[in-house]
């Protein structure tokens, strides 16, 4: 590299970590004794910041995930990125933002897993970071497409410039490396600390594994199904997740107000203007689903109410209206006060809130400056064994069983985010009972039980784990909004474009892999399994 202008994100990342951690090898006489060295840094100290940095996405989850699968909705400028596919501000930096931060965290997991490689007492830890780094880059290729893996991290051994590797052999890769780490765990050995998902808990870690290993086989089923039967079928036999206890989560601190999504919610801006999208309310209406009351609220009268970020609403699912996605408040043909089904504004003269009658995310559930995030859970795990069932496969229990129990984990663990969103078992069982898997084709099987992992997720505001898995399963049936100047044709975008750098300091294997990308380097590109 000839300037600092050009310097690539995996030498960035690299000294992000060195900055902290690592020492020069020099003549041991000039080593600073009160500065950390390999010999004397723990480990352990690099687990929370990369869980942290993973479950903890802020905007990078929420400005085209949320929207573009009408989950959430927004007459707000810089929505339209996911709302209406177009690019308003900064849009090349969000949509290359999951790609920097996925090498972020896998610089700090690498240097992690280096430090305890081959060491008895780290061998949990170490076990624990190789699963933690297919989880990281799972999520980077399922986003992008083809993304640098086997040359990955390896800035110290001249490595400035890794290749991309194609997502096939990345899938290949991951599903080897949560398989071995998954079965070395051992329970009786030191556990890692500062864990913020188990606290150490091998337990539990192991069923992440394999419940991260059944996730990774299913993402398979369009492009590769036997693939996809062998490791679920792996998976589902190690062990994956049994209750809603055993949920990757992280609470996060009050006073640092880290709590992700949740603190883009508290931006002025986008409390006021993002509301649960049309789409995601009426499902939730239509089978009289309890999560509605739940984590939907309707806000008191008048802009100024709108904007008062501690007076709750009102939750009554009978007044709940989703705001359809796809419209402004430009005064246009597309301003949502001349669309048809507009419920009308609130408040009076200079108080009128044009958005008042449109529900938002409830202030208790998602307000919290220490609220809780979900990385996977247990009713997503239940939901993929139902539809494994439904194909046929040979997993434990049956489709309307895993079903079932994926639909009722969904409801109850929702008082993890807070106790005002709880709802009973009794309540959850009502549900189920009123509305059993559809078993009247596979088809059906299938769009049922995608249309819930969709619920959960969009409930959980897990919205990329919600699009990527959307795009695997084609379900719910979702129609594009068609706004002028949209990007795409007025299709859902079906990946993120590479971080824009890219093309500079990595040109070569850049270049490379978009040659091999369905579509190109695009919003409307397709990855490989996305077939």
């Amino acid at each position: 590299m000839k300037t600092m202008k050009k310097t690539s994100i995996y030498i960035a990342a690299l000294l992000l970590v060195c900055a902290t951690s690592c020492t020069d090898k020099f003549d041991e006489i000039n080593t600073d004794p009160t500065r950390s060295s390999e010999s004397t840094w723990d480990p352990n100290f690099f687990l929370p910041n990369a869980q942290m940095s993973y479950i903890n996405l802020g905007y990078d989850g929420i400005l085209y995930q949320s929207t573009s699968m009408q989950v959430l909705a927004s007459t707000f400028t810089y929505y339209g990125n996911g709302d209406k596919y177009v690019n308003t501000q900064n849009s090349t930096s969000y949509q290359g933002s999951l790609f920097s931060r996925a090498y972020s965290i896998g610089t700090v997991l690498a240097e992690m897993i280096s430090l305890t490689k081959g060491k008895e007492q780290y061998t949990n830890l170490y076990n624990v970071g190789r699963i933690m780094q297919a989880m990281n880059m799972q999520r980077a290729t399922d986003v992008y497409g083809d993304i640098p893996y086997s040359e990955a991290f390896k800035v110290k051994e001249g490595v400035a410039n890794p290749k991309y590797d194609t997502q096939q052999s990345i899938y290949t890769g991951i599903l080897t490396e949560l398989e071995q780490a998954t079965a070395a765990l051992d329970a009786t050995k030191l556990k890692p600390t500062g864990d913020l998902y188990y606290a150490g808990d091998i337990v539990k870690w192991k069923k992440l594994g394999y419940s991260l290993m059944l996730r990774a086989a299913m993402r398979l089923t369009k492009i590769d199904p036997a693939t996809a039967k062998t490791w679920a079928e792996k998976a589902a036999a190690g062990g994956v997740f049994t209750s809603n206890d055993d949920n990757a989560k992280i609470v996060s601190d009050a006073n640092n107000a880290t709590s992700g999504i949740f603190n883009v919610y508290q931006v002025a801006d986008d409390f006021r203007e993002l509301r649960w999208s049309k789409t995601f309310i009426d499902a939730l209406k239509a089978t009289n689903d309890p999560r509605l009351s739940a984590i939907a609220e309707v806000p008191q009268p008048g802009l100024a109410n709108n904007a008062l970020q501690t007076l709750v609403g009102v939750n009554d699912p009978a007044v709940q209206v989703g705001l359809p996605n796809g419209y402004d408040l430009s005064g246009g043909a597309r301003d949502i006060r001349t669309a048809a089904g507009y419920p009308g504004a609130t408040g009076t003269g200079n108080d009128v809130a044009p958005l008042g009658k449109y529900s938002r995310p409830r202030i208790s559930v998602y307000l919290k400056r220490n609220g809780t995030l979900e990385t996977i859970t247990y009713a997503q795990t239940e939901l993929l064994l139902a539809e494994a069932k439904v194909r046929g496969w040979n997993v434990p229990g049956t489709a309307a069983e895993h079903y079932a129990n994926g639909v009722t984990a969904a409801m109850t663990s929702l008082s993890q985010l807070d106790a005002t969103a709880a709802i009973t078992p009794a309540a959850a069982a009502a549900y189920v009972a009123a509305n059993p898997l559809n078993a009247t084709s596979t088809e059906a099987s299938l769009n049922a039980i995608n249309t819930q992992y969709w619920l959960a997720t969009g409930s959980y505001m897990d919205f990329v784990e919600n699009w990527i898995n959307w795009r695997r399963s084609g379900y719910p049936v979702l129609t594009p909004v068609n706004y002028p100047g949209n990007v795409t044709n007025a299709t859902i975008p079906r990946r993120m474009i590479y971080l824009s750098t890219e093309i500079i300091n990595n040109k070569t294997s850049y270049t490379e892999a978009v040659s091999r990308l369905t579509g190109g380097d695009l919003l409307t590109g397709r990855v490989w399994w996305d077939k």
